[in-house]
């Protein structure tokens, strides 16, 4: 078996840490100024940058056009009003430990993927616990996952020096989302999922926009093969209709997928969690007919995620009207 690789999610949310630097070539130089001494100076002036003005440059180099944020209308508009302003209750359930404890009294301790180890400090001795396959997480940010299959071809070291840097990481600085700044850091352990084929379950992102007492507006978006080599991201309406858009950097599948047989339970779980919320996203596994919680993102590619066509964001925009 080959060594685990390192997987990270592609999302856009990530990437922004890098929108406003161009990249340069190993060795190369500007103006006679090195390279390496250039990129850090590019990044302490962006630290430097107002949350307001960071995200207004942000959204215009992602999306492709200025925000309005003093009366927003786009869905990406909207999600960058939530990252200057959040919700109190945005952080202990973006909080991947801490919103287990909400999951467990809204759906039940079942749909929670099997938590092995939660270490204040990661030790050889965790390591050495640890079973033959599992996932390595962070619960303050969307990037931090680490599929291992076999540990019996990974190291103590590797693992550890990956959990130091996400530790190390402040999420909120990637794309300013504030209420990341009230995530305590931690590590975790789960129980790896995997389909009959042996396959890592698909993602099934549930956009749930709640405009009144009733069931919420759903579109649900599938990402298929995430850790492999040609990720793709697909839309549905809640009736499984396969939507002629794209979001984000995955690509679109060429023939849409059948439901999956428990889509009635996803819509259902979905709609439970996202109760009092105008807007969540609700990611659920569903290999085999199960059904396992994954995560709320109250900020999906913390707004500046371009949407194809154009008038998607619009639309959104509508239904998240605040």
């Amino acid at each position: 078996m080959s060594r685990p690789r390192r997987v990270f999610q592609a999302e856009t949310a990530f990437q922004v840490s890098h929108a406003i630097n161009a990249p340069f070539g190993r060795g190369e130089s500007i103006g006679g100024t090195p390279v390496g001494l250039e990129r850090r100076i590019k990044e302490h002036a962006k630290d430097l940058l107002p949350d307001f003005l960071f995200l207004l440059l942000l959204h215009r180099k992602e999306v492709g056009r200025f925000p309005n944020l003093i009366k927003p209308r786009t869905f990406n508009e909207r999600i960058l009003r939530r990252n200057l302003q959040p919700d109190p209750r945005f952080a202990p359930l973006t909080d991947k430990l801490a919103v287990r404890d909400y999951v467990g009294r809204i759906l039940g301790e079942e749909f929670l993927v099997p938590l092995i180890a939660a270490p204040t400090r990661f030790t050889r001795a965790d390591f050495d616990s640890l079973p033959d396959s599992f996932v390595m997480k962070a619960n303050h940010g969307s990037t931090f996952v680490e599929i291992v299959r076999d540990k019996s071809r990974e190291s103590f070291e590797r693992l550890h020096q990956l959990a130091v840097r996400w530790l190390s990481t402040d999420f909120y600085k990637v794309a300013r989302e504030r209420h990341y700044r009230d995530i305590e850091p931690g590590l975790f352990f789960e129980t790896l999922l995997l389909d009959r084929n042996g396959q890592v379950p698909a993602d099934y992102k549930v956009h749930c926009f709640r405009r009144s007492a009733g069931r919420p507006v759903m579109y649900i978006v599938k990402i298929s093969d995430r850790f492999g080599p040609l990720p793709r991201g697909d839309v549905y309406d809640a009736d499984w209709n396969h939507l002629d858009v794209t979001i984000g950097e995955y690509a679109r599948g060429t023939t849409p997928s059948a439901p999956p047989d428990n889509l009635d339970a996803i819509l259902e779980a979905a709609a439970k969690l996202s109760n009092g919320f105008d807007y969540v996203r609700v990611d659920l596994y569903a290999p085999d007919n199960a059904l396992y919680f994954g995560e709320l993102t109250f900020t999906p590619g913390a707004g500046v995620v371009p949407m194809f066509p154009d008038r998607v964001d619009f639309e959104w925009g509508e239904l998240l009207m605040e």
